[in-house]
């Protein structure tokens, strides 16, 4: 307690992460003056009823700051600049060449690779707006647009999506933690005190055993993403001894420490950005003209809106993706090629392609864990929907999982700023 005590004080007293936090701050309470901000001719009951007889639509208001709620000219949130990201990385993994370059360039190639994905995002949230445009249109939520006035909105939430993106993008430069992560932290976190006032409000002492079932639910969640996330399996390493002049150097051993779920919440976040944009797609292609057309796309729509494939649909992709994401951050063979040029090596492994082979063996079964456990997570909490009905425990479990790995990420981030400090 007096060691987290000390900790604040130093944040308090250092001018750096006082502007730091100042400015995340800052920049949260722009993203929901945006959110407050709507799109004209909106028929609020029409949007209630779509809202409510909708689950998808219910999460990304959820990720969205209520933005889809109220329609603001930020209702796609960051989705689109999410979607470009999974989709460079892809094409990273796809194309060995593009690969290698971006290794080669280091920083340089990450920095270039992010801009493609800002690049990107620019189409795709175009495409999703003028497909969510023409879906509310059709459930009679906001009048038919057509000519300079629909290219007017989809102009105007394109904006949005891109002004959101760079927001996040500030944050993580000049404020303190993921700036795309806090926005969508700060949306959840935004939406509990309406949660808590309807709450109190249609109270019905019959829901109480659902509600201890919840609350036991997400002290699980919560112990279970900590746990998780904190685990780590260290490899032993040791550094050969040299002798320079008159002094030995290395001999000692340390260890390399192994995440059991090195993606965090990244996966949780791509899984719901792929099953989002399809759904969208889906809804707007079923009121088209085109028999065949609008058949093929209710079918789809409604299988996707079906709890059971959704959560297994759901599942698969959380564990796909941690693994992807995994893959992507974690390189084995550099790993190994920098311990060879440093000296070291792991005890009872030949270095070079051993090491190699090694460290992506340990890797891909610590994964296993990781994926299993963020998936099982991820979809209990539709599950629960299944069985009760209650859409606030499908919206709750996810919300949670992000909520809980945002506020670990930021603390350790805030942490290491102040160590720095210290030393």
């Amino acid at each position: 307690m007096n060691t987290f005590l000390q900790k604040i004080t130093v944040v308090l007293k250092d001018p750096v992460l006082r502007k730091r936090i100042a400015f995340a701050l800052g920049a949260l309470v722009a993203f929901r003056l945006l959110a407050t901000i709507p799109i004209p001719g909106v028929d609020e009951a029409n949007l209630a009823r779509l809202l409510s007889g909708n689950q998808f639509l219910g999460l990304l208001d959820i990720f969205s700051g209520g933005g889809i709620s109220s329609l603001s000219i930020i209702m796609l949130g960051v989705g689109p600049y999410i979607t470009a990201s999974i989709i460079m990385q892809l094409l990273t993994m796809m194309f060995p060449k593009m690969k290698a370059m971006m290794q080669e360039e280091g920083e340089a190639g990450r920095h270039k690779l992010s801009q493609y994905s800002r690049y990107l995002s620019v189409p795709l949230a175009g495409l999703q707006a003028f497909s969510f445009l023409a879906l509310l249109a059709s459930q009679n939520v906001i009048p038919e647009l057509s000519g300079m006035s629909l290219l007017t909105n989809v102009l105007i939430i394109t904006a949005g999506s891109v002004l959101l993106m760079w927001i996040g993008e500030l944050i993580s430069e000049f404020g303190i933690g993921n700036g795309v992560s806090l926005i969508i932290f700060g949306g959840i976190v935004s939406a509990l005190p309406t949660s808590v006032f309807q709450f109190i409000a249609g109270f019905d002492a019959s829901q109480i055993p659902l509600l201890l079932l919840f609350l036991v639910i997400a002290i699980v969640v919560v112990v279970g993403v900590v746990v998780i996330t904190e685990a780590e399996r260290p490899i032993s390493v040791t550094y050969a001894k040299q002798v320079r002049g008159n002094k030995v150097y290395g001999g000692v051993s340390t260890y390399l420490p192994l995440r059991l779920n090195q993606a965090g919440v990244i996966p949780i976040i791509f899984a719901l950005s792929i099953l989002l944009f399809p759904q969208i797609v889906a809804n707007f292609l079923s009121q088209v003209s085109n028999v065949t057309i609008a058949g093929i796309a209710t079918w789809v729509a409604d299988f996707l809106n079906d709890p059971w494939a959704h959560a297994i649909m759901y599942f698969i992709l959380v564990f796909v993706f941690t693994y992807f994401y995994t893959a992507v951050t974690f390189d084995p063979k550099m790993i190994s090629e920098n311990l060879q040029k440093s000296g070291a090596f792991i005890p009872g492994v030949r270095p070079g392609e051993s090491t190699m082979a090694y460290l992506g063996k340990v890797v891909t079964r610590i994964t296993l864990v990781g994926a299993i456990f963020l998936g099982l997570i991820a979809v209990l909490p539709l599950a629960m929907r299944g069985f009760t009905g209650n859409q606030s425990l499908a919206i709750g479990g996810t919300a949670l999982l992000i909520v809980v790995s945002v506020v670990l990420d930021l603390l350790k981030k805030v942490d290491a700023q102040v160590s720095m400090r210290e030393y």
